[in-house]
Order: structure tokens, then C-alpha cells, then sequence
């Protein structure tokens, strides 16, 4: 603090007392400086001022920083847009693409866009009906090994028309093309976790409601966001687990807490959603869209096994419960109206349909097996090269002998509870049932197999150990005891 006799400057302004304090950010770093002159009763500043202005001085540094945090988070907002923008550009079915599936240049010689709905529909009911029957849809046996690509494509947008919901919802048939065109190329092309997994899910949740019975308990609405959940519930998936992507700092490790993935191909699937060309939603209400995108959300979270198996006795409460209705109406109505329990059901749903590939025909789900194991053995390769860390058995491709065992406990601890539940739930579901118990007879015969292998090579190896025993024996009458000679 100090005084000035003499005028500063022409106006006649003179420094009688000053007061100057450094600004500090909360990192502790000088940003400035704040001075303060003339207190305006003319007295010189005191410890009260100094106090007051180190408050101010205090909150200019925290301003100075939040300024810039703001600065950095904009950046980093125009970042992830010009990443979501570049995804997008990748994902996003092309308008050369589309004419796979709507070829208007061919057949009316202009643009999807261009067209009326009448003239869209015209051109996918000649194509796509077809497929329905050819690739047996409708069957819980289905098989995409027949399919190309491009087929499960155009059977995934006959399933909407299937369940009678592109009318119903007005869904826009190109939108529609688009949306299902890019949930492929969404996929990964990954060893298991790839566009045919993520259509077979979709099929056997269309399946379950169709010919499993389950449609009579959900509007057409819900029926939509289940098979649409379906859909999208493993896309991007990078052919890891979630406890991978904790080991080894992924970031969608740090962005989600839990259900890693399954959060992942959520948002993933609302971000295709947000666009307005794949948006299949667009005509629905501000709260038919606030319904589908929260079943969607518990639907794809659901298969998380972790949570599967929370839910497991909730769902047995559920089929008990319908053991003790005697008209078949009176617990359809029961059950339409309530909620919880519908999403209960809806989320084993997604699990019996994830997990769908152990029930197939024992020579569909040999090879699907293979191509889940070979996923696994490339994530343990991952764990011992990159982590350095010894995988666990199932993830371990040394242990590829021990398939069937693994095979067998997976079945006897993970699987079989869901389809058995269902199959006593709606007995139309039974062959998916014999399914899995056939192929766990399967695999139980190919374990032993094993087993007796190793038994006999055990056997083989102890005989040849007893035989070498028995000639060292042979060789030494008196039992091998010591060479000295001793004289008594």
C-alpha cells in the first residue's frame, strides 16, 4: 500500500493508496494479477480489504480455469462429432448399397427417394417373401450357413413386415432398407461376434414370438423393440469380453461402469437411430420412442450374463405362477398388463436367443462351437502376448483338447435352466429343449472319448514305467542294496 502526491496523468487522477494480490487457479499457478486502487473514503486499504479481495482475487482464479476447461471440452466435443461423423460415413448404407435390396435404377429407373411407398413395396414383396420360406425363418432350427450377407439382410426387413409393424408404424420402407443394411455393416468382421451372430439373435427373438407363443403378451410396439434389440445387441463388438476390456484399459472400460459391451452396443445402436435416414422410429410419438428405447435399453443390457443369472428365479416365479391359472385368456390378460414381469420375460428372452446357437442341430452347432472357441483362443492370445497373463482353460488354445468338457459344463451351468424354463413356460418352445440335450449327449461322447484317450495313454505310460521297473529288478536279484563288501 502506498500514496502518490502528484497527479498520474493530464486528467488529474492521483494513486493515493494500492492494493495488488496475484490470481491463482486452483492448480495453484499464477494467472494474473488483480490490483486495486483508491478506496473510495480516501483511507488506506486494511487487513478487511485484503481479506475481501484475496475472495476475489480467489474466484477470478477458479473463473480463469473453468474458461479454459469449458475451451477444452468444446474441443473435445467437436472431436467426438467429427468421429461419430467418420463412423457414420463407414457404417451408413450407401446409395449405391441400397440398390442391392430397392433397385429403383433398374426397375424404375430413378432413386429410393424418389419413389412412392407403393413402388417400394412392390419391388421387396417380389424379392423378400421368398426368403422367408426358403431359409426357414419361422424354425427354431434355422441355419445361416446357406445364407449370404446380403440375404440375412433382406430376412431381417421381412421380419418387420412379418410382424405387421412397417404398416402399422409407418415406417418409412427405405429408412427401413438403410437401417438394417448398416446394423450389418455395424458388425465387426470378427471370428463369432459378427453380422451372422447378430442376425440370429434377431431371428430367434422373432422366432420366440411367432412360433414360440410369446407375441400374445407384448403390443405390436414392444414386438418391434425386441426383434430391433435383437438386431443390434452385439454390434461393434470386438471380439473380447468385458473383463478384457477392464485388464487391459480399454477405453469403454473408463466410460462404463458395468456391462461394458453391452452398454457399448447400446449406444451404438442409438447413435445409427439418431440419424434420421436409419431413424425407423421417426413416426412414432414423443412417448411410443420413450417406450421402445427403454425396453431396448433392458433388453440389450440383459445380455449381460452376469444379470442373467439375478433374474433366473424371477423368471421361475413367473412360469410357476402360470402353472396355476387354468384359462389360457385369463392369464394372457393378467400377464399383458404387467410390466415388470413382461420385461423379466423379454430379457431371458434375449439370453435364450444370445445363447440360441447350443440348441441348433448337432451339425450347425459343432461348427458355431469351433467358431466361438477360435474367438476365445485369439482373446487368450491377446492375455498371454499383450497382458502377460496365463488365460484361463476356455480361453487357453493349449487346451483345445478340453472343448467337449467345457462344452458340457457350459451347457449343464449356463444354458440349460433358460430353455427348460421355457419349454415348461410355452410348450411350443420345447424343440429348442431337445435341442441342447442332444447336443449335450454329443458332447458328453466326445468327452468321454477324450477321456478315454488320456486314460489309455495313463495306462500305457504306467505299464511301460512297471515293465522298466521290473527289468531293473531283473537285473539286480539282490534289491539293489549296497555294492561295498563288508567283512563281519
Amino acid at each position: 500500500m502506498l500514496s502518490q502526491t502528484e497527479p498520474l496523468d493530464d486528467s488529474g487522477w492521483t494513486i493515493k493508496n494500492v492494493l495488488s494480490l496475484p490470481i491463482v487457479n486452483k492448480k495453484e499457478e499464477i494467472v494474473g494479477v488483480a490490483t486495486f486502487y483508491n478506496r473510495k473514503d480516501g483511507k488506506p486499504f486494511d487487513d478487511h480489504d485484503e481479506n475481501l479481495m484475496e475472495a476475489l482475487t480467489q474466484f477470478l482464479g477458479w473463473s480463469a480455469l473453468n474458461t479454459d476447461t469449458y475451451d477444452k471440452m468444446n474441443k473435445l466435443e467437436n472431436r467426438k462429432d467429427i468421429a461419430q461423423d467418420m463412423v457414420l460415413y463407414h457404417v451408413k448404407c450407401r446409395n449405391d448399397e441400397i440398390q442391392n435390396v430397392l433397385n429403383t435404377r433398374q426397375v424404375y429407373d430413378c432413386e429410393p427417394w424418389e419413389c412412392e411407398e407403393e413402388d417400394l413395396l412392390d419391388i421387396l414383396k417380389k424379392d423378400l417373401p421368398p426368403l422367408i420360406k426358403k431359409f426357414e425363418i419361422y424354425e427354431f432350427r434355422f441355419s445361416d450357413f446357406n445364407c449370404t450377407e446380403l440375404e440375412l439382410v433382406k430376412c431381417g426387413i421381412q421380419m418387420y413386415y412379418e410382424v405387421g409393424v412397417v404398416k402399422k408404424f409407418q415406417i418409412p420402407q427405405e429408412v427401413l432398407v438403410r437401417f438394417m443394411y448398416s446394423v450389418s455393416k455395424g458388425y465387426r468382421k470378427i471370428t463369432y461376434h459378427n453380422w451372422r451372430h447378430g442376425f440370429n439373435v434377431g431371428q430367434t427373438m422373432f422366432t420366440l414370438l411367432t412360433t414360440g407363443h410369446l407375441k400374445r403378451y407384448y403390443t405390436d410396439l414392444e414386438v418391434m423393440a425386441m426383434i430391433t434389440a435383437g438386431f443390434l445387441h452385439d454390434i461393434d463388438h470386438r471380439g473380447t469380453n468385458n473383463l478384457y476390456q477392464v485388464k487391459s484399459g480399454n477405453p469403454l472400460a473408463k466410460l462404463h461402469g458395468s456391462s461394458i459391451l453391452e452398454r457399448h452396443h447400446l449406444e451404438f445402436g442409438k447413435f445409427l437411430l439418431s440419424d434420421e435416414s436409419l431413424n425407423i422410429y421417426q413416426n412414432l410419438n414423443r412417448r411410443q420412442v420413450d417406450h421402445v428405447i427403454h425396453l431396448t435399453d433392458i433388453a440389450i443390457i440383459a445380455t449381460d450374463l452376469a444379470l442373467y443369472f439375478k433374474k433366473r428365479t424371477m423368471f421361475q416365479k413367473i412360469v410357476d405362477l402360470s402353472k396355476t391359472y387354468e384359462e389360457e385368456k385369463k392369464w394372457v390378460d393378467f400377464m399383458s398388463l404387467e410390466t415388470t414381469r413382461k420385461e423379466i420375460v423379454m430379457a431371458m428372452m434375449m439370453t435364450a436367443c444370445d445363447l440360441s446357437a447350443i440348441t441348433k442341430p448337432w451339425e450347425v452347432q459343432s461348427k458355431v462351437a469351433l467358431s466361438v472357441a477360435a474367438e476365445f483362443w485369439e482373446q487368450g492370445d491377446l492375455e498371454r502376448t499383450v497382458l502377460e497373463q496365463q488365460p484361463i482353460p476356455m480361453m487357453d488354445r493349449n487346451k483345445a483338447a478340453e472343448l467337449p468338457k467345457l462344452q458340457c459344463g457350459f451347457i449343464d451351468f449356463v444354458c440349460t435352466f433358460v430353455y427348460k424354463e421355457f419349454s415348461r413356460f410355452h410348450p411350443q418352445i420345447q424343440p429348442m429343449l431337445d435341442g441342447i440335450l442332444n447336443n449335450r449327449k454329443e458332447w458328453n461322447a466326445k468327452k468321454e472319448e477324450y477321456e478315454a484317450k488320456l486314460k489309455a495313454i495313463e495306462e500305457e505310460k504306467a505299464a511301460k514305467e512297471a515293465a522298466k521297473a521290473a527289468k531293473a529288478g531283473a537285473n539286480n536279484p539282490t534289491g539293489g542294496g549296497s555294492k561295498t563288501c563288508s567283512v563281519c
